[in-house]
C-alpha cells in the first residue's frame, strides 16, 4: 500500500468512527437487561393455606359413655348455677356417679341450658328443666348429639328435697335410661323416696331452693307446664 492511499484510508477510518460515536441510542436498539441484582432474593408469593375444615364432633350411643369417661377426668367444676326468671340456684354436683355430672357440666359449657325452660311444674313434687318448645333448643341438640345415659342408682343417693336427678327417656325405655338433657329437682318434704332405684340423683340444690319453691307454686295448664314460661336465662360451671 502506497503512503498516499494509507492516508486515505486513516482518515476514511476516523470519519467512521465518528459517525458511530455521535448516533444516539434509542430504545428500539437497546438489549433486553436483567435488573435483578445477583444478590438480590425474589421475594416469594404467599400461598394461601386452606385448613381443612374439622369435622364437629357428635356425641352417640357409641361414643357417649367414653367420651364423658375421659371428660370427667379433666373437670375442676363441681357446681352448677342457674338463672332463672325467678332467681338464681346453686346445685353442687356429686363426684361418685361421674357421667351424669360430666355431662350436666359438659351442657352447661356447650351453653345448651341457656334460653331453655323449667317447663314441668308438679306441685309439691318436682320442678323439671332443660326443655324447651324453640327451634334455637332443637338445633343445640342436633348439634351435640342424640345419646343416652345409663342409670348409676346403686351410689347411696336418695332423693331427698333438693335433690337433682335425671329423667328417664320418653322412648322405649325399659332399663330407664337417663334422657341426659333433662333434670328435675326434687320439692317434696322431706323426699319423695319412691324415686330411689329408678332414677339417678346427680346433685343437690345447696342455694336457691326458695327459688325452686317459688317456680313450684307457679300456676299451670292440664299438662304441668307453666302458664307462663319459667326461663334458664344462664347456666354456670364453676
Amino acid at each position: 500500500m502506497s503512503l498516499k492511499e494509507f492516508s486515505l484510508f486513516a482518515v476514511l477510518f476516523m470519519v467512521l468512527l465518528g459517525s458511530c460515536r455521535d448516533q444516539p441510542t434509542t430504545k428500539a436498539n437497546q438489549l433486553p437487561q436483567n435488573n435483578i441484582k445477583k444478590d438480590s432474593i425474589v421475594p416469594e408469593v404467599p400461598v394461601k393455606v386452606v385448613k381443612k375444615e374439622e369435622e364437629a364432633f357428635e356425641l352417640t350411643e357409641d361414643n357417649a359413655i367414653e367420651f364423658f369417661f375421659n371428660y370427667s377426668k379433666t373437670l375442676k367444676e363441681n357446681k352448677v348455677k342457674l338463672t332463672t326468671s325467678l332467681g338464681e340456684i346453686t346445685i353442687e354436683l356429686f363426684n361418685n356417679v361421674p357421667y351424669h355430672k360430666a355431662n350436666f357440666i359438659y351442657l352447661t359449657k356447650m351453653g345448651y341450658f341457656n334460653n331453655t325452660y323449667f317447663h314441668r311444674v308438679v306441685k309439691n313434687f318436682i320442678i323439671q328443666g332443660g326443655n324447651a318448645d324453640n327451634v334455637e333448643t332443637a338445633e343445640k341438640r342436633s348439634k351435640i348429639g342424640r345419646y343416652l345415659l345409663p342409670p348409676d342408682t346403686r351410689k347411696g343417693h336418695k332423693h331427698h328435697r333438693g335433690v337433682v336427678s335425671m329423667p328417664s327417656s320418653e322412648i322405649n325405655n325399659p332399663h330407664k335410661l337417663a334422657s341426659p338433657y333433662e333434670f328435675f329437682i326434687v320439692v317434696t318434704k322431706p323426699g319423695s323416696y319412691h324415686l330411689d332405684g329408678g332414677y339417678t340423683p346427680f346433685g343437690r340444690v345447696i342455694d336457691g331452693m326458695d327459688v325452686v319453691d317459688k317456680i313450684n307454686s307457679q300456676p299451670v295448664d292440664n299438662g304441668d307446664w307453666p302458664s307462663q314460661n319459667i326461663y334458664i336465662l344462664k347456666a354456670e360451671a364453676f
